[in-house]
């Protein structure tokens, strides 16, 4: 009760802080509240502020400082030096002294120079680790603090059902319970209780679902899929971690776009789920209604579009906001007391992250929390969790590092550290820039290993990540058939592309694939790599496929013909440890698939949680089951799960109900198991998907240890959206199934809910209670 109490106070106190600068500011200083300013337009190319810039863009105040440190390409110090003598002349310079709120982007971490790189999301999800990913976000946060920041433009919580779409590998994946559980902690980590860095849950909303897979393109979805699928996580995480900022998507929804949409920005967001902080425009989507929608003709019916519609701020400059609202007031096309309102919520963040008392760093200091040991052991282990076993016949991994003499590493993925980030990694992000980075790549890492226990190593590239040339193909064959095991990293190289499409584009030979922008129509490797592992596979030797990419890729042929499969994702810049401690057997691997990867594209979607028709109807020449089911991951250990037992066989639409089942570690080797939990309704009265992920636990077990691992499970978590579209809890019945992965159940328990009622807002459960026990 102190504590509800001491944030009533605050509440307060920012209220009548926020209220008194509000009735000062003339009609332009508050709408300057709600723009902001990047930094390619307020530093010179010597990395300084230039003077005559910085009066033009902060004369009346500003809402956000766009990513000073990264889009600046400055050292940590140089970016908390140049973002405090920002913060010092709107504190001094300006009629007010209202300070800004300086922003980042941080998916994979901090996306500027120094800045440590973890593993893309895709692999951070293939951890089913929410505990791992608050350790991440908390190292971001210290980075980002240490340099001044306040604010930053992650997690993503798109759900990821259209492989083709290039920005998959920013996801947790394709299932929405899974994506809120892990973007929970990102956002827990970032946030630190209010103390840290905002986090702002994007893109808002189903920025995933688009037409033909394309990014940006438009969305048509029932309300349903909407509702239970899509804004779920966004729900989700606004309700119980008390994320602080939402980013709207670029598409329309059903002809809407998302960023003049009132009944998603205000009605749902605000009014539904109570959210209270700051709405940013995704970066020049205001612009979009001009210019890719075409619902407004110009920048101020574009900016009263989008500010009606509840977006606060205008990234990542000031363009259709600013004098364009205005002038919209003083003609009568916009109520001033809408502006007034988005600044009054953009004016208590800066309340709330203290900007207004101090909005300094020590920049002194603002290098410490970079390239620390620290940093470089949580992204190493998140790197090792999230490599993914997919394939291991005849027990062919791990390598037994004192029983090789020779290995093979061949692949255009194996030996450049580019090709182990994702696209919102600085080095990705900017990939025409030359960037210094400490990093390891797979061929270093195996190299290592050669050394320390004497085996030879050879390397050749054989190809690239796109493009056609073989004529290195025999070069890779020779040195294969020279060794005791064959190493082919494959996959495709990530970035942002912004670019018109060409025609020649087939024949370069470093072409992104995968990423914002990259969007494709095939799900193979890329270039002639598939080509590649046929030609060293027909050697003889042992070939272990390691895919480096943040796409799932179609591997049927890889997968029927090659003794072993790793997904390593985008593994960051600890990603060479990571592989070579999985290849060699100093790290058990226990990542398990976010995503169902297909057997080919013309298989989309291929989701778990289809609905029954869509799930069991065939194709002509292939089947409908994915080549490998969401949840699935191989081990060095075996793990045996006990019976399933409920604590009742009837489960009241308001109750609980706890399942309980063991695990045990049936192997020689220590290793993690993830637990899944899927419910299935099995009568109900409209088509509901065939399972759904309500519960999982990651556990880990020393050779011959059993745990005992139970869910608490409330019964409005099965609720879905009955025919007059309330939330309800629907009588009939259910089975819990508990699984290796969505596809490998091992043991199921039946229960009946009770009666049908309502799920009112205030007592909806988002999320299943956990506990592991030991057993002696």
């Amino acid at each position: 009760m102190q504590a509800s109490s001491d944030r009533d106070v605050i509440g307060t106190s920012i209220e009548r802080r926020v209220g008194a600068l509000l009735e000062e500011m003339t009609l332009e200083e508050t709408a300057a509240q709600l723009g902001s300013v990047n930094a390619d337009k307020l530093i010179d190319e010597n990395g300084e502020l230039d003077g005559e810039a910085v009066s033009e863009h902060l004369s009346n105040g500003i809402g956000h400082l766009t990513r000073i440190g990264g889009e600046g390409s400055l050292s940590p110090t140089e970016a908390a030096e140049r973002t405090n003598e920002l913060q010092a002349y709107l504190r001094d310079e300006t009629r007010l002294g209202v300070p800004a709120i300086p922003h980042e982007e941080c998916l994979s971490g901090y996306m500027g120079p120094e800045g440590t790189t973890f593993p893309q999301m895709i692999g951070i999800a293939s951890t089913w680790s929410p505990e791992l990913l608050e350790s991440v976000t908390d190292t971001i946060r210290d980075q980002l603090e240490a340099i001044g920041t306040a604010h930053a433009l992650s997690p993503v919580l798109d759900v990821a059902r259209d492989l083709r779409w290039g920005r998959v590998e920013e996801t947790f994946g394709e299932d929405p319970y899974l994506v809120a559980a892990m973007a929970h902690s990102y956002v827990e980590g970032l946030q630190a209780d209010g103390d840290g860095v905002t986090a702002t849950l994007k893109h808002f909303v189903a920025h995933g679902a688009g037409a033909g897979g394309k990014n940006r393109s438009s969305v048509n979805l029932g309300r349903r899929e909407l509702r239970e699928t899509h804004l779920f996580p966004f729900e989700a995480v606004v309700r119980t971690a008390n994320a602080e900022s939402v980013m709207n998507a670029y598409h329309d929804i059903d002809g809407i776009p998302c960023a003049s949409d009132e009944w998603l920005l205000t009605d749902v967001l605000r009014g539904e789920w109570g959210f209270d902080g700051t709405v940013v425009s995704d970066y020049y989507s205001v612009r979009h209604l001009v210019t890719e929608h075409g619902t407004a003709d110009t920048k101020r019916e574009a900016g009263v579009q989008a500010v009606e519609a509840g977006i606060d701020v205008e990234l990542p400059y000031t363009d259709y906001y600013g004098e364009h609202l205005v002038e919209a007031v003083e003609a009568g096309e916009l109520a001033e007391e809408t502006v007034t309102e988005a600044a009054r919520r953009v004016l208590s963040a800066k309340a709330q992250k203290g900007l207004l008392d101090d909005s300094t760093v020590d920049s002194d200091a603002a290098a410490e929390p970079f390239g620390t040991d620290e940093a470089r052991a949580v992204t190493e282990r998140a790197a090792r969790e999230s490599m993914t076993l997919l394939k291991n016949e005849d027990d062919l991994l791990p390598l037994v590092s004192e029983e090789t003499d020779s290995v093979a590493v061949v692949g255009p993925k194996a030996d450049d550290v580019q090709e182990l980030m994702g696209d919102y990694a600085y080095p990705a992000h900017y990939p025409e820039e030359e960037v210094e980075l400490e990093a390891t790549t797979p061929l270093d890492a195996v190299r290592e290993q050669g050394d320390e226990y004497g085996f030879e190593v050879s390397h050749e590239q054989g190809c690239t990540t796109t493009g056609p040339k073989t004529d290195e193909f025999d070069a890779a064959a020779d040195a294969a058939a020279d060794a005791d095991v064959a190493l082919a990293f494959v996959g495709a190289r990530s970035a942002v592309d912004f670019s018109d499409s060409d025609r020649d584009r087939v024949n370069k030979p470093s072409v992104a694939t995968s990423g914002e922008g990259c969007d494709v129509v095939d799900l193979g490797l890329p270039g002639v790599q598939r080509d590649l592992v046929e030609r060293v596979h027909e050697t003889g030797t042992p070939v272990v496929v390691v895919v480096v990419s943040g796409k799932p890729h179609s591997l049927e042929w890889i997968a029927r013909e090659v003794p072993a499969v790793v997904q390593a994702w985008l593994p960051g810049e600890r990603g060479g440890e990571g592989v070579a401690a999985t290849l060699f057997g100093e790290h058990n691997p226990c990542g398990h698939l976010p995503v169902s990867i297909p057997r080919t594209v013309g298989q989309l979607p291929v989701h778990y949680n289809r609905k029954p028709n869509t799930a069991n109807e065939e194709y002509v020449y292939t089947e409908s089951d994915p080549l490998y089911p969401f949840g699935h991951g191989l081990s060095y250990t075996n793990f045996e799960y006990g019976d399933l037992s409920l604590s009742t066989d009837e489960l009241p639409p308001a109750g609980t109900i706890t399942a309980t089942m063991t695990v045990e570690n049936t192997g020689d080797t220590a290793g993690d198991d993830v637990v899944q939990l899927y419910a299935s309704a099995e009568n109900p009265d409209q088509a509901r998907p065939v399972q759904e992920l309500v519960g999982f636990e990651r556990v880990s077990l020393e050779p011959g240890e059993t745990k005992r691992v139970s869910f608490e499970v409330d019964a409005s978590q099965l609720a879905y959206h009955d025919r007059d579209f309330d939330l309800a809890v629907e009588k009939g019945p259910y089975e819990f199934r508990i699984g290796h992965s969505a596809a490998e159940v091992a043991a199921t328990a039946a229960f009946e809910v009770t009666e049908t009622k309502e799920v009112p807002r205030t007592s909806r459960t988002y999320f299943t209670e956990t506990d592991v026990a030991n057993v002696e």
